[in-house]
């Protein structure tokens, strides 16, 4: 199904090239397969020819390129507004937040990858249909909820259970840090705001 393009390539490894474009942008096996609506076997194929090049990487939470340059393609989904922000407790470890949400599906919302966008790491995740819906961004300070301007209430729903996660997410990480000498420390409150 796909078309040979020069150096023995295909048409689909093009469009693995072209979805993995950006900085630091790691996309998983299933997200990939979904944003690109290919079938297992000749991805899998794809990305093997890509890996044997040089041309792609397997990293940690999926495939990325190799010193890739600016940010474009398919992901993160824009334009996009955030719906929500969670700020995050001093001293809270950004991996850690990350590592509790990545990888995972939450509702209808499927994992797709992540993307680095300057101090901001987005993890992006796709409705059942596969397109991009909804992506999370997590710096230093605090976790957003991001929401395409065209979302449809479906995908707006599903950015709010998102929210519900991610502070289920935090909650844990924000007690774990309440007290910098180490002591057990009162429970804090995170603090959450939602715009309309």
């Amino acid at each position: 199904m796909t078309e040979p393009t020069g150096g023995g390539g295909s048409h689909l490894d093009d469009r693995v090239l072209a979805a993995l474009e950006g900085v630091d942008r790691r996309l998983a096996f299933n997200g990939l397969r979904r944003l690109l609506g290919a079938h297992p076997e000749s991805l899998s194929r794809s990305l093997h020819r890509l890996e044997r090049t040089g041309q792609v990487v397997r990293a940690d939470g999926g495939y990325r390129v190799p010193g890739a340059g600016r940010l474009s393609g398919p992901v993160p989904p824009t334009p996009a507004r955030a719906i929500a922000r969670i700020e995050l407790p001093a001293g809270t470890p950004r991996a850690a937040v990350v590592d509790r949400l990545a990888g995972r599906w939450f509702g209808s919302l499927r994992w797709l990858g992540s993307v680095a966008d300057g101090s901001e790491l987005r993890l992006v995740w796709a409705g059942r249909d596969g397109a991009p819906a909804v992506s999370l961004g997590v710096d230093r300070s605090a976790v957003r909820v991001y929401l395409p301007e065209s979302a449809t209430d479906a995908a707006g729903s599903a950015a709010y259970d998102l929210l519900r996660h991610a502070v289920d997410a935090v909650r844990p990480l924000a007690r774990a840090t309440g007290d910098p000498n180490g002591r057990s420390a009162e429970p804090r409150s995170l603090r959450v705001s939602v715009e309309n």
